[in-house]
């Protein structure tokens, strides 16, 4: 699969270790991805390593092959939208804001896009598990609603060809795999009521079966089909109630995702197969794997369950977004409609509000995506930093507004708790989660010690200017307890007291507002000029650590242009709507959560730390997993290690600007367990870092760390004051 430089003639060991190491090279910078085209390198031709780089041992590893991040990508449009995002993380479930050219993609693809009419061999028995829920969750009452409709159209007498049709359909929807509705072009000379005789009773070699004879009411050839007295009566008394049934099948199968290909049966039943006059819908048993001759084929189902529909994409979005996108206007009109709780309660309304954070979520990361693969570094660094972290910011932000508006400093305390939990989420959960999953595929797998290493540095920078104001107050603050009770009963003995914290208002805030203050502001100027230094360093300075390159994926021949999923202003209004959309979800979440911190038991850093801290980084989550299984490990630890960052030193200090122009109870100062958790969770990953290689075992001690984290958060008790 990878084209090899030709070998110098000789006895040297040099050459030969040398096609060793491409060999190394090869299958560690091959990313597979989401292509499609896997076989092919990059357009730049393979050279051989110098000798020196693999003498020792024959099955060392190029030291040039591992400090580098190969990002294929199909196109130039996707080039460059892997060099303005991957540094920001991935906001969407698929990675692709392109088409890709139909040629190239997989026969398992072809499939899922394929109209249910096209006649192929036979693939074995349609005897299967898919095909028999078939039959359960549709199949029968679709049956016997066909059988009823028939013989309401055999009672009118002028609907009796419909009631022959339904009775026919009632046969084919019982079990319609295996078999074939096609439409068939009566001759002009079967005028009269009655079937045609020329042809009457012939038989189909290729279809098994006489061909069924149709009556042709007389109306028909004379007034027109439209106007005949029996289509009028199946127009209002037959159809509506059947296109009903398969309005609700076609619903019910496309949010089950799986049974798309039962959707797209009743879809074209409903609009093309009961709208045909009955003489011209033959519904006939397959025998034979040819193509029929005569007539032309509206269905033919073989499978009613395919698996692989989660890779199906409407106009580039993938299925669950779309079917995710009703959740939202459902929460959106119970929230703002029934204020007063009298449809739902309060828990249910939060529930919905943060599951519709993931498909608007989606939503903007792809508008962000489309964006930054049609514009420049410039714009694409803007946008990704400005919308990047808009859902977190937008839940964050409505919060503050609502506990300064409430005077309550829980939802101060509720946003501390979800920035640490993102951050110790996106260093340990995430990179942990995607070592395991790719580790049961790979037994080692290497990634970019070098660019882990830039993030790392960033990430230390990051973490340390977060906690500094936090280690000033507790180092000049001064300490202040709730209650206190003498255990020795000795005024000078041993005193056991709760509630305790550091006081930065003592002499009316002089502490706070001279020294911790000052230093808040200055850590958050410092944090975002730094980001950007960083983001300029690997991006443009030494850009070279990351090989990105356009797979050719054509052959010789076939050029294929990208076309572009959305355009750069449909892409800007879909990104402004769903913020808008987001906020407004976001406003309902802080609404409702105030019950659920008052009634549970369970602690508020734990509802921070895991509910609302992990939900909008979803995305992040299956992009890692998916890079990790194609055995693209440093793709996953970046989208980590960026996540984290941008929780550090971009989100924070845009809360703090924020609350320089809207006052609100939230302080730069953290809790003492957010400080242990945080600080320990970046010198732990940094450690399983440091040789640039990994296993699941590695992976599996993060994701235990963790949990041993969320037990902690669990077991907690709630903070002081809420």
């Amino acid at each position: 699969d990878v084209p090899k430089a030709p070998e110098p003639q000789g006895d040297s060991d040099g050459p030969h270790q040398g096609s060793l190491c491409d060999q190394h090279c090869a299958a560690i910078n091959n990313v597979q991805g989401d292509l499609g085209c896997h076989q092919h390198r990059p357009h730049v031709p393979p050279v051989l390593p110098p000798p020196s780089c693999c003498q020792q041992h024959s099955d060392e590893v190029c030291e040039s092959c591992v400090v580098k991040t190969t990002l294929t990508a199909e196109n130039a449009v996707e080039a460059n939208k892997l060099s303005n995002n991957y540094k920001f993380g991935f906001k969407k479930w698929k990675s692709h804001v392109t088409a890709r050219p139909w040629e190239d993609r997989s026969e398992i693809v072809k499939e899922l896009y394929s109209d249910l009419n096209i006649i192929r061999g036979s693939g074995g028995s349609t005897v299967t598990c898919g095909n028999v829920l078939y039959l359960l969750l549709f199949g029968w009452w679709l049956s016997l609603l066909y059988v009823l409709v028939a013989a309401m159209m055999f009672i009118t007498v002028v609907g009796a060809p419909y009631g022959r049709l339904c009775w026919d359909l009632a046969q084919y929807f019982l079990w319609p795999f295996g078999k074939v509705i096609q439409k068939v072009e009566v001759p002009k000379s079967c005028q009269v009521l009655g079937a045609c005789e020329a042809g009457a009773g012939e038989s189909s070699a290729l279809l098994g079966g006489p061909v069924p004879r149709r009556w042709r009411p007389r109306c028909w050839a004379n007034t027109g089909y439209w106007q005949c007295a029996g289509t009028v009566v199946w127009l209002c008394l037959g159809y509506p109630v059947l296109a009903l049934a398969h309005g609700l099948v076609c619903v019910t199968a496309w949010l089950l995702v799986i049974l798309i290909p039962v959707a797209k049966l009743s879809a074209r039943t409903a609009t093309r197969v009961l709208l045909l006059p009955p003489d011209q819908v033959l519904i006939r048993r397959l025998r034979m794997t040819e193509v029929p001759l005569e007539g032309e084929v509206i269905l033919c189902c073989y499978r009613a369950v395919n698996p692989y529909y989660y890779k199906y994409a409407v106009d580039g979005i993938n299925v669950f977004a779309v079917n995710l996108l009703p959740l939202v206007l459902v929460t959106l009109v119970l929230g703002y409609v029934d204020s007063h709780n009298r449809l739902t309660s309060s828990p249910i309304k939060f529930t919905l509000a943060l599951l519709s954070i993931m498909p608007l979520s989606y939503y903007i990361g792809m508008a962000i995506a489309s964006i930054s693969a049609q514009s420049n570094f410039a714009v694409g660094a803007v946008v990704n930093a400005t919308f990047g972290s808009i859902t977190e910011l937008t839940f964050y932000i409505t919060a503050l507004i609502k506990g300064s508006r409430e005077g309550n400093r829980c939802y101060a305390e509720i946003v501390k708790s979800a920035l640490t939990g993102t951050l110790v989420g996106c260093v340990l959960f995430v990179p942990g989660l995607c070592m395991v999953i790719g580790g049961i595929r790979h037994q080692e797998q290497r990634f970019n010690s070098r660019s882990a290493g830039v993030s790392s540095a960033l990430l230390f920078l990051s973490v340390g200017g977060v906690f500094a104001p936090t280690l000033f107050s507790k180092v000049y603050g001064k300490l202040v307890c709730g209650e206190c009770h003498n255990v020795t009963q000795n005024p000078l003995g041993h005193y056991l007291c709760h509630n305790c914290h550091f006081d930065l208002m003592e002499n009316n805030g002089t502490l706070y507002y001279s020294h911790v203050q000052p230093l808040v502001y200055t850590v958050s100027l410092l944090l975002p000029a730094a980001y950007l230094i960083g983001l300029f360093f690997t991006l443009k300075t030494h850009s070279h650590i990351y090989d990105i390159h356009i797979s050719d994926c054509h052959m010789p021949g076939h050029h294929h242009s990208a076309v572009v999923h959305w355009s750069r202003w449909r892409a800007l209004v879909i990104l402004l709507l769903s913020t808008l959309c987001m906020s407004a979800c976001a406003d309902l979440a802080t609404e409702h959560i105030s019950p659920i911190l008052t009634n549970s038991t369970i602690s508020q850093y734990f509802i921070g730390v895991t509910v609302l801290a992990m939900v909008p980084e979803l995305p992040e989550i299956v992009n890692g997993i998916q890079f990790a299984l194609q055995n693209n490990l440093s793709l996953s630890i970046e989208i980590g290690n960026c996540i984290a960052v941008q929780v550090c030193m971009l989100q924070i200090p845009i809360l703090v600007l924020f609350t320089i122009f809207y006052p609100t109870n939230f302080m730069l100062v953290f809790s003492d367990l957010h400080v242990y958790a945080s600080m320990f969770s970046v010198v732990l990953m940094n450690y399983i870092f440091m040789d640039g290689k990994c296993d699941y075992f590695q992976g599996t001690v993060l994701v235990m760390v963790y949990f041993i984290l969320l037990a902690v958060y669990f077991f907690a008790p709630s903070p002081s004051g809420c």
